[in-house]
């Protein structure tokens, strides 16, 4: 629903819901409400590790689809003038319906996240593990940017409500096809059945192992970097658009391109990387690459050059740093955590790293008010990402002296 912010705020008449942008507001920051808040994406990972994948992926899926029927329902319903009060806000019930919606969906998303995770370490440790996550993770990011490209060009040839719909019909598509998954598992398991049974009891999860993982410094190492990297990353990526404009002087309609550089660059680049580490090993040190490689670009931004072309290749290194990163931090957990206790460290990663994620962007909003010029607030954004790569470094040596195994490739020669 991002894309329809402009059309959510036009009055009823217009064929909008007539919110304000504090409505908004308030409606895009819901998704976290209850995974925060509550600490459900802390409990989802416990679910995860007592219950199974199956169970807990197509319990995620239905809280997707669930919510997004809330939403619907919410853009189509005639509340007329009512209100909701919510901690001394008053929403229009569109809204609040809306945004109970979201957190639901948003429980489901995180929680699809985590389960994904731990299924692809299932079936792929031993072979094309980083692979396999980069593929997913350029899914993810190709929907994403699809789902931001169609939404509104969607509202406007038709009405407000089909983006959801075709959103629905997508995610009903994705509990069908888990429920494909489960059947395919099940069998896995079958084949597995002998090993699974001589080690039931240590491979069982216990809520004790929960401790196990909070005293491994590897786990400590990976929650810090995660939080200084992708802090350094995400924040950026929404206040880059302005920054192209203001300080490169580009088109403003055409702002969004470079900004899409990025992402776009991870599609294709981070199964790539994920096929390096994979035969080659060398997983640290495409992580502090990576970062050492965004450092280099936010300090790039602040210095005082002007020039587009300059703007565009800051963005391709940036999109390179962006995937080397990810296609080799994410195969690195699951060897320093076990499988059983996959879910609940890959959830308390995510928590935290939510944390850093909001505080950021605090930081270089009141930067931005401060110094218009974009020099702070690249410079903030420069020093956050070199203390990613010096936690790498740190990681590396950890390695050496934990026996990880993060430089060996993930493929196993019989």
């Amino acid at each position: 629903m991002s894309p329809l912010e402009a059309l959510l705020e036009m009055p009823k008449a217009e064929g909008g819901l007539g919110w304000t942008s504090s409505d908004y507001g308030f409606f895009s920051g819901s998704g976290s409400f209850i995974n925060v808040f509550l600490l459900m994406l802390f409990f989802s990972g416990l679910i995860l590790d007592k219950m199974g994948i199956r169970f807990t992926g197509v319990l995620a899926c239905s809280l997707m689809v669930l919510g997004t029927l809330l939403k619907y329902y919410a853009v189509t319903t005639d509340f007329g003038t009512s209100s909701v009060a919510f901690f001394g806000t008053h929403l229009p019930t569109s809204a609040a319906w809306a945004s109970l919606g979201f957190a639901v969906f948003g429980v489901g998303y995180e929680m699809t996240g985590i389960t994904v995770s731990k299924a692809m370490v299932r079936w792929f440790t031993g072979h094309e593990l980083a692979l396999a996550m980069g593929i997913q993770l350029a899914m993810a990011r190709l929907g994403t940017a699809a789902a931001l490209s169609i939404s509104a060009p969607i509202a406007r040839h038709f009405t407000l409500s089909t983006p959801l719909l075709v959103a629905l019909a997508f995610l009903i598509i994705g509990l069908l096809s888990f429920l494909v998954f489960c059947v395919m598992d099940r069998k896995l398991d079958k084949k597995g059945q002998m090993v699974e049974e001589k080690n039931s009891s240590s491979d069982e999860f216990r809520f004790s192992d929960i401790l196990v993982t909070l005293r491994n410094p590897g786990f400590w190492l990976i929650t810090i970097f995660c939080v200084l990297f992708y802090s350094a990353v995400s924040p950026f990526l929404k206040f880059s658009t302005k920054l192209m404009v203001i300080k490169y002087g580009v088109d403003p309609d055409i702002a969004g391109f470079f900004s899409s550089i990025a992402p776009f660059g991870t599609i294709l680049m981070t199964p790539l990387f994920g096929l390096v580490f994979d035969r080659f090993g060398r997983g640290v040190t495409l992580v502090i690459t990576g970062a050492l490689m965004l450092t280099a670009v936010h300090f790039g931004f602040s210095l005082p050059i002007h020039s587009s072309a300059v703007a565009i290749a800051l963005m391709v290194v940036l999109s390179i740093g962006y995937s080397l990163a990810p296609a080799a931090l994410w195969p690195c957990v699951p060897k320093i955590i076990p499988l059983k206790c996959l879910g609940t460290a890959y959830s308390m990663i995510f928590f935290i790293q939510n944390f850093g994620r909001a505080i950021i962007p605090m930081f270089v909003g009141r930067a931005n008010e401060t110094d218009p010029s974009y020099t702070t607030s690249m410079l903030i954004f420069s020093f956050t990402a070199l203390g990613a790569a010096l936690t790498a470094i740190v990681m590396l040596y950890t390695d050496r002296k934990k026996g990880y195994g993060l430089q060996l490739p993930n493929i196993k020669k019989a």
